[in-house]
C-alpha cells in the first residue's frame, strides 16, 4: 500500500464543483489583484478568528515580516522565538533589523516553553512571537500575562493552526495579532502562497493595509514605505470554499489522530503526541517520536508511507545563526526532539485502514531498525 503524507487531489475532488466556479466567476469579472473575493475573504476569515479585522497577503511569512515592520520593531531591538521550528519565523525578526533570542520548547506539545520565556527578557526586548506548532496553541493565558507586565507585543505565528482553539479562544485571536500561511499543505491552504494577519488593533489594521500595498492610502499617494505583499484574488475564491470546510476537515484529521494514539499508545518505543488539556489541537502535523529515527524514516519510504522530519535542525543550530552565539546543549528538548521526530501522514482523506497500514509498518519499522 502507498499512502501519501498529504492528497491534495482528493481534496479539489471533494470541492471541485464549488472550486471551479469560483475561479470562473474570478475570471469573468477580472479583478486579478485585490478584487472583491479578497475583501469577502478578509471579512469572513476575521470573523471565523474571532477578531475585528484580517489583512490578506502574499505569504504567512510576509504577515510576520510586516507585523514586525508595523509596530516599528528593528535594530537594536529582540524578539524571543522558539527554538524548534520552521526558519521563518526566525528569519523575518533578521530581515526586520532586529535580533532573535531563542526560548527551549516543552518536550510533552512541542510548544514554546512559557516558564523559560521570563528569564530570555531583556530591556531591548519588543515582541514574543509564540508558534502554534503543528495546529496546536502555545500556553498563551501566561504567555499573554507575562508579556503585558513588560509591555512587550505579542505575534501568534498560527501559520500551522486554523481553527485550533485554546480555552475556547482561536489560534490568531489572543495576541497583539495573528499570523497565518495559507501555503497549498496547510489545514486551509490555497493553489499557491498565501498568508492573512488577523488584529483586533485598527492602528495595526490600517497600516498593514497600506504596507502590503506599496505604501499607499489612494492610488498613487504614497505615506509611508511599503512593500507588494497582495493575496492574488484567485487564491482568496479557493480559500473561501475551503474555509467552508475547515471545521469539517480539523474534525476528521482530529478523529484520525485518536486513532493514531490509540494504537500506538500500545506500541512501545513510540511517543506520540499530547494534547494539553486548555487545547483543541487541528493536527496540522502528526508527530511521533522514536529512536534511531533516520532508520525508521527510510524503512517506511521504502514500504510506502509518505513521512516526513519537521524539523531536523533546531534554529540555534541553523549555520545562518552561528553568530548568535548558541552552542550544542543550549536548547536540550529542542535537540532532542529534532533528533528523534517523524511526521506521519494526515489529512481529511485518509482512510482507517491507511492509518492503520501505517502504524503497523512503524511497529515492523521498529523492531527492524
Amino acid at each position: 500500500m502507498n499512502v501519501q503524507f498529504l492528497d491534495l487531489n482528493a481534496q479539489y475532488a471533494a470541492i471541485k464543483p464549488s472550486i471551479d466556479r469560483a475561479l470562473k466567476s474570478v475570471i469573468k469579472r477580472q479583478d486579478f489583484i485585490l478584487g472583491r473575493d479578497v475583501s469577502v475573504l478578509e471579512e469572513e476569515f476575521a470573523a471565523y478568528c474571532g477578531s475585528r479585522y484580517c489583512v490578506c497577503l502574499n505569504s504567512g511569512t510576509d504577515g510576520l515580516f510586516l507585523c514586525l515592520k508595523a509596530l516599528g520593531i528593528g535594530p537594536g531591538d529582540e524578539v524571543i522565538v522558539p527554538a524548534f521550528t520552521f526558519i521563518a519565523t526566525a528569519f523575518v525578526v533578521t530581515c526586520a533589523g532586529a535580533r532573535p533570542v531563542f526560548v527551549d520548547i516543552d518536550p510533552l506539545t512541542y510548544n514554546i516553553d512559557v516558564s523559560k520565556v521570563k528569564a530570555a527578557i531583556t530591556g531591548r526586548t519588543r515582541a514574543v512571537l509564540p508558534v502554534h506548532l503543528f495546529g496546536q496553541c502555545a500556553d498563551m493565558e501566561p504567555l499573554t500575562r507575562l508579556a503585558r507586565e513588560h509591555g512587550l507585543a505579542v505575534i501568534e505565528d498560527a501559520c500551522q493552526a486554523h481553527g485550533a482553539l485554546y480555552s475556547g479562544k482561536k489560534a490568531g485571536s489572543m495576541g497583539t495579532a495573528g499570523v497565518f500561511s495559507f501555503y497549498p499543505t496547510k489545514n486551509m491552504g490555497g493553489w499557491g502562497d498565501g498568508g492573512a494577519v488577523v488584529t483586533g488593533n485598527k492602528r495595526l489594521f490600517e497600516r498593514l493595509r497600506m504596507m502590503r500595498d506599496c505604501g499607499r492610502r489612494s492610488k498613487y499617494e504614497h505615506v509611508i514605505l511599503g512593500y507588494n505583499s497582495r493575496l492574488d484574488t484567485l487564491q482568496a475564491a479557493v480559500l473561501r470554499i475551503k474555509l467552508a470546510h475547515l471545521d469539517s476537515w480539523n474534525r476528521r484529521r482530529r478523529k484520525l489522530a485518536a486513532l493514531y494514539t490509540r494504537i500506538f499508545s500500545r506500541m512501545p518505543g513510540v511517543t506520540v503526541p499530547v494534547q494539553s488539556p486548555a487545547n483543541c489541537h487541528v493536527y496540522h502535523i502528526y508527530a511521533i517520536q522514536v529512536d534511531r529515527r533516520d532508520a525508521v524514516v527510510a524503512y517506511l519510504k521504502k514500504h510506502g508511507v509518505g513521512c516526513m522530519v519537521n524539523y531536523p535542525i533546531p534554529l540555534h543550530r541553523q549555520p545562518v545563526y552561528r553568530n548568535l552565539g548558541y552552542t550544542p546543549g543550549s536548547f536540550p528538548q529542542s535537540e532532542r526532539i529534532a533528533r528523534r521526530i517523524i511526521s506521519l501522514p494526515m489529512h481529511p482523506f485518509l482512510t482507517v485502514r491507511q492509518i492503520s497500514y501505517v502504524a503497523k509498518t512503524v511497529n515492523t519499522a521498529l523492531k527492524e531498525a
